[in-house]
């Protein structure tokens, strides 16, 4: 049984669908991480307070899967909770479930507290670790700690500026916008006939305003499925690494507003 969870229920807008009406990875991920902020806020230690202190938490591996994306006005809970810590980091679990309390998705995230000016790992404060608590269930079965190896030849490319918006609070480019540069590099065929079903992601080194970062994807050798890296352009050491797997879509269904 799950217990010491938050919920934080959404209802899905118009800007947040992609062209079959229904919500994007994107979307998903931001309303996660939104989910993630509500729960810090929840026990008066959100993340601008901990900005204040030159603290925040930084996303290093994780995984998503969805059984389906919402579609627009409907409504979503996200569940979430922490199953277990260590001195610097915490694994943050998540249950998406529909109106009928059917669960669409499920997600889990390796977070480390982080010194934002010395760019290091500290030491988590007690008194998070104990409002918060802990339960040991989990989301979701799977390893977020093994390593993805960098794709070498790629199949599929493309290119991306950093730009001032691709940035977060801490400073450095926020997991989302890796999500994207992914997305842009897989083939137009797969993303326009699947939907993302699972992404299983690493981010091992900053990528900076001003840089030029590309995207690359290889196929795997189970059928549409990818093997992915972004790197920055001139380095040869890639800054995320990623898997992704993609199921047919069956029905598309498009909302009148």
């Amino acid at each position: 049984m799950i217990k010491n969870y938050f919920d934080k229920q959404f209802e899905l807008r118009y800007f947040e669908m992609n062209e079959f009406g229904t919500a994007s990875p994107t979307t998903i991920l931001t309303l996660l991480e939104e989910t993630a902020a509500d729960h810090c806020h929840s026990i008066n230690y959100s993340l601008y307070q901990l900005e204040e202190q030159n603290i925040g938490w930084v996303l290093i591996s994780g995984v998503m899967q969805m059984e389906r994306y919402p579609s627009y006005k409907e409504k979503i809970t996200i569940r979430t909770w922490l199953s277990q810590y260590s001195t610097i980091r915490g694994y943050r679990e998540n249950i998406i479930y529909d109106e009928q309390n059917n669960i669409i998705g499920r997600a889990k995230g390796l977070w480390v507290f982080f010194d934002i000016d010395r760019r290091r790992p500290v030491q988590i404060f007690d008194d998070i670790m104990e409002k918060w608590s802990f339960c040991n269930v989990e989301s979701i079965d799977y390893n977020i700690s093994k390593k993805i190896k960098a794709v070498d030849n790629s199949d599929y490319e493309s290119k991306f500026k950093v730009n001032r918006y691709d940035t977060d609070m801490n400073k450095h480019v926020n997991n989302i916008r890796y999500l994207q540069w992914v997305i842009e590099s897989v083939p137009e065929e797969i993303v326009d006939n699947y939907y993302l079903h699972s992404i299983d992601g690493r981010f091992i080194a900053e990528a900076h305003y001003g840089q030029t970062v590309i995207s690359l994807t290889k196929n795997d050798t189970k059928d549409k499925s990818f093997i992915h890296s972004i790197k920055i352009e001139g380095v040869d050491k890639a800054c995320a690494t990623a898997k992704s797997t993609w199921k047919k879509i069956e029905t598309r269904t498009y909302n009148n507003i």
